[in-house]
């Protein structure tokens, strides 16, 4: 499986928002949507503030690949859902987007948006 190089786990992490695409049912690309990004270990992870009835959130679950751009960073990825870590994403938002106020950074900590938490792989 592909991994992200330690450049791009910098690079990703270290941007404020990222750029995100599904790709359609007929391989083109949905228009990008910009959403906050947070860097775990060597993973990174995005979520859903608005839970998974978002309408990018469900273009993502039609084929799980897409397109990212973050930080210089200009990649196709894999999406997969996860809850492993969802304390461990929680902290992460909490420290990285912690000069917002807590009602700007309380809904990516939602029970919604942890049911929409996606690990980005790299393709």
């Amino acid at each position: 499986m592909p991994a992200w190089t330690n450049d791009e786990l910098d690079e990703i992490g270290a941007a404020e928002e990222l750029q995100i695409a599904s790709v359609r049912p007929d391989g083109k690309l949905r228009s990008p949507v910009t959403i906050w990004v947070v860097r775990h270990g060597d993973d990174i992870y995005v979520r859903s503030v608005n839970g998974r009835t978002s309408s990018w959130f469900r273009g993502v679950q039609v084929r799980h690949e897409g397109h990212i751009r973050a930080g210089g960073v200009d990649k196709d990825v894999s999406y997969v859902e996860t809850d492993a870590l969802n304390d461990a994403i929680d902290a992460a938002y909490r420290a990285k987007y912690h000069r917002y106020a807590e009602s700007i950074v309380d809904p990516i900590t939602s029970p919604a948006a942890r049911a929409a938490t996606l690990k980005l792989v790299p393709r």
